[in-house]
């Protein structure tokens, strides 16, 4: 199976060891998890009777262990990410122990086992270098002169070890541009073959719009197509609006960041804090990245989880992003067979999800909301309903998927990168209002 021509091998000992070694690489996440509910999940009074398990405690390792994006991407899409997971999680989990060097170097392991955490360095490096380098003064304001050359060298050490082991045979065989050339694939394209639902997806669609318009109306000629909605994985063009470059979505991405690293470097308030820029900065090159994958969106969901039990608004969100988010996904699992399965798992967690955070947060299910959820948010979470309705069923009979095979990705694309901006929206602004509350009484 490792034969690279032998393009089409399949077989029953390949398939088995597929299943169990995804099994087995789980239990990184399920320790890093519970790790992290019997050492950093602050219960309330009613759960400290000694149980290890208290009901907030439970409820966050259910909805950690059993994510069904987790699920259906490593157990039937077949990937590593619950092990990847398990990694960053553990680390996290250093970080609220104290053991601040622990974490860098659990986090530095998993850059080097996948890249794509590298969209969430910038929150470790700020909050590593603020709280490892740096005292506090008795306001809680930084004390620029308390820098430690010793406690920096530490965290550097930890981290060029990692990575010189990683990349130093590659280095040493003259193999390093190959090796890049390969993790920074921007040949690829802006967008993946089904667009991941941020904001090039609404900026593909509104060019499509145009370029139809402009047909019709004749201010273009009718060969001009925006042919992204080909459904392959190269760089296209946009027909009517500007094309977007990699340097682009980079300049987007560290703007779309940077007032998150600020407000933790300004205002850092335990390990938490880490955890609200992971969230932002998952979510800032989920939206604004190139050629962003649909299973990225797992990089801010799972660290957005540890975050449920605390504040009334984070779980709110958590609901919605994480249907949302999940529902995405829906287009990595599409036959036939397994329709049935994606459909019960995503009914079950998200039934679970929203009784479980309703419970802990007092706010139950109510006649036309969902718990915590608005009149108007509990209609858009409906919606997904209707889409898929339109999606596994409508457009068949209809006989569109012959004249238009893409319209459901298309469909299913739009109406989650709605929803996920949404949330990155209001995510910040709550995250950042603490502060302007903060400087106002000040």
């Amino acid at each position: 199976m490792l034969v690279i021509s032998n393009l089409n091998y399949s077989s029953d000992a390949t398939i088995l060891f597929q299943w169990l070694s995804v099994i087995v690489s789980d239990f990184v996440f399920i320790y890093a998890t519970y790790r992290f509910c019997t050492q950093c999940v602050k219960l309330k009074k009613k759960d400290e009777d000694g149980d290890i398990f208290g009901s907030h405690a439970l409820i966050l390792a259910v909805l950690l262990i059993g994510n069904f994006g987790l699920l259906i991407v490593d157990h039937i899409h077949f990937q590593y990410n619950g092990f990847l997971m398990g990694v960053m999680l553990l680390s996290i989990v250093r970080i609220y122990e104290g053991r601040l060097v622990s974490g860098a170097f659990w986090f530095a392991i998993l850059l080097n086992l996948k890249h794509i955490y590298l969209y969430i360095a910038p929150a470790y490096f700020v909050y590593l270098l603020r709280c490892h380098c740096f005292n506090n003064s008795p306001d809680g304001r930084i004390q620029w002169k308390s820098f430690s050359i010793k406690k920096f060298t530490q965290l550097a050490f930890v981290v060029l070890f990692v990575f010189g082991v990683s990349f130093g045979p590659f280095i040493y065989l003259g193999q390093l541009p190959q090796v890049l050339s390969r993790l920074f694939p921007f040949k690829r394209g802006l967008c993946h073959a089904y667009w991941a639902p941020n904001i090039w997806a609404l900026y593909n669609v509104a060019d499509k719009a145009a370029t139809v318009a402009g047909v019709r109306m004749k201010l273009l000629n009718s060969t001009s197509t925006a042919s992204m909605t080909g459904g392959l994985v190269q760089v296209f063009n946009h027909t009517v609006l500007p094309s977007i470059s990699p340097q682009v979505t980079v300049v987007f991405t560290a703007a779309a960041m940077l007032p998150s690293l600020i407000h933790l470097w300004f205002n850092t308030k335990g390990p938490q804090s880490l955890v609200r820029c992971i969230v932002l900065c998952g979510l800032a090159s989920f939206i604004f990245g190139w050629h962003v994958h649909e299973k990225a969106i797992l990089l801010t969901i799972i660290p957005f989880t540890l975050l449920i039990a605390g504040k009334k608004r984070d779980a709110q969100l958590f609901l919605i992003l994480s249907t949302v988010g999940h529902y995405s996904l829906f287009p990595l699992i599409f036959t036939q067979f397994e329709n049935p399965i994606k459909l019960l798992l995503m009914i079950v967690f998200s039934i679970y999800a929203f009784s479980s955070l309703g419970n802990i947060h007092g706010i139950t299910w109510r006649p036309l909301k969902l718990p915590l959820l608005s009149t108007l948010e509990t209609l858009y979470v409906a919606g997904i309903v209707i889409l898929e309705c339109y999606n596994s069923a409508v457009h068949y009979a209809l006989g569109l998927n012959r004249k238009v095979p893409f319209l459901p990705l298309l469909l299913t694309s739009v109406y989650c990168s709605v929803g996920i901006l949404y949330c990155w929206v209001r995510f910040y602004w709550i995250t950042l209002k603490d502060k302007i509350k903060k400087h106002k009484t000040t």
